[in-house]
C-alpha cells in the first residue's frame, strides 16, 4: 500500500476525484444490515479484538462496504484470508490479511489437551466451538485470536495509505460473519481445517480408549500411559489368553501356559454374571426374566385420605368459585375413592 490519499476522501490530488464505489450484483453482503456484526461468541470476540486496535471511523466505512456488497470474494486458508472488494475503480482491489499458523508441534500440543477432555472434543465433533476453548488454546501458548495489529500483515491493493483502509475493514467484517457460519474457518485461518482437526481428534480418542493386546514379540509399547503401574499389567495378558477371550487367545495360550496367574476380582457386569453357570443360551432363557432377589406380591401402596392434595393447596380465588369450591371437590373425590 502507498502513501498516497485516499480514494473518495476529499483530499487534495487526482484520488479525490473517485468519487462513490461501482455497485455490485452478486457480492458478498453482510447478513447484518444495522447494530453489531457478529452473532457467535468467536466472531463477536474477534471484532473485539480487531476494535479494541483504536482504528476509528475506518472500521465504520468498512461495515458499510460489507453491508453494500462490495466484497465479490472471500476465501480463508491457512495463515491468509483472500478477498476482492470493488471501490470506485473499475478493478476490484485485492485484498490480504495474514496471520501466522501455530507450527505443527504446537498444534499436537492443542490436539493432545482437546483429545484429553471429552467435553472438547464432543462438542467440536459436533461442529461447536464451546466459549472455554479460547481459554485452552491461551494456556497452551497458542491464542486463537491476535494479541495487537501488528501481528497481522495487511495488504490492499487501493491507493489509501490507511491500514486498515475501508476494503481491509469490510474484509475483516465479512471474515467475522464467515466464522458464524462456520467456526473451523477460525481454526484452519490458524492451520488446521475441518477435516484435519477432527481426523486427528478421532485418531488421539480411538488411542486413548483402545487396549493394547498385542503380543511382546510385536516390540515395544507405545508410551502411551508411563504412569500406570508395570507389575498389574502383565498378569492381565495371560488371563485373557487362558480365558480364551479375543482373537487368538488359543495361540497365546501355549507359550503362557506356564506363568502364573493372579485371581482378580471382577467387576462391573463381569461380576453380576460370575455365579451364573456357563449354560446355553437355550437352558438360560427360563431363568433369564427371574428376578435376583424375591419380590413381594405386590408393591407397598401408601395410604392417604383423598384430600390430600387440597390440604396442600391454598383456597382457590374467587373468581374460580372460592373456599366453596374446595368443599365440592373434596366430596367428589371422597365419592371418587369408594
Amino acid at each position: 500500500m502507498s502513501g498516497q490519499p485516499a480514494e473518495g476522501s476529499g483530499a487534495s490530488g487526482r484520488f479525490a476525484d473517485y468519487g462513490p464505489p461501482r455497485r455490485v450484483d452478486g457480492g458478498l453482503r453482510a447478513r447484518s444490515t444495522r447494530g453489531a456484526i457478529g452473532q457467535s461468541w468467536w466472531s463477536r470476540r474477534f471484532l473485539e479484538v480487531l476494535e479494541s486496535f483504536a482504528l476509528g471511523t475506518r472500521l465504520t466505512r468498512g461495515r458499510s462496504y460489507a453491508r453494500a456488497g462490495q466484497v465479490i470474494r472471500l476465501d480463508v486458508a491457512s495463515g491468509a484470508v483472500h478477498a476482492e472488494v470493488q471501490g470506485s475503480r473499475a478493478q476490484p482491489y485485492e485484498v490480504s490479511i495474514a496471520l501466522p499458523p501455530f507450527p505443527e508441534a504446537l498444534w499436537a500440543r492443542v490436539e493432545a489437551e482437546l483429545a484429553a477432555q471429552a467435553f472438547f472434543s464432543a462438542r467440536l465433533l459436533a461442529g461447536d466451538l464451546p466459549p472455554e476453548l479460547e481459554e485452552l488454546f491461551a494456556a497452551t501458548g497458542a491464542p486463537l485470536f491476535p494479541a495487537g495489529v501488528a501481528e497481522l500483515r495487511q495488504r490492499c491493493s487501493c491507493p489509501d495509505f490507511a491500514v486498515p483502509c475501508k476494503h481491509l475493514a469490510a474484509t475483516f467484517y465479512l471474515l467475522a460473519e464467515a466464522f458464524d457460519a462456520d467456526p473451523f474457518r477460525l481454526l484452519h485461518w490458524r492451520g488446521r481445517s475441518r477435516a484435519q482437526l477432527l481426523d486427528r481428534l478421532r485418531v488421539l480418542r480411538a488411542g486413548a480408549a483402545v487396549v493394547d493386546d498385542r503380543p511382546e514379540t510385536d516390540g515395544a509399547r507405545p508410551p502411551a500411559a508411563p504412569a500406570a503401574p508395570a507389575a498389574p499389567a502383565a498378569p492381565a495378558a495371560p488371563a485373557g489368553a487362558a480365558s480364551g477371550a479375543g482373537h487368538g487367545g488359543a495361540d497365546r495360550a501355549g507359550p503362557e501356559a506356564g506363568r502364573d496367574t493372579v485371581d482378580v476380582p471382577p467387576v462391573g457386569a463381569a461380576r453380576a454374571l460370575a455365579g451364573l453357570p456357563a449354560a446355553p443360551l437355550a437352558e438360560a432363557v427360563d431363568r433369564f426374566w427371574l428376578p435376583p432377589v424375591p419380590l413381594p406380591d405386590r408393591p407397598p401402596s401408601l395410604s392417604t385420605g383423598p384430600d390430600l392434595l387440597l390440604r396442600q393447596l391454598g383456597a382457590p380465588a374467587p373468581a374460580i368459585g372460592g373456599p366453596g369450591l374446595v368443599e365440592r371437590l373434596r366430596r367428589a373425590y371422597r365419592l371418587l375413592a369408594r
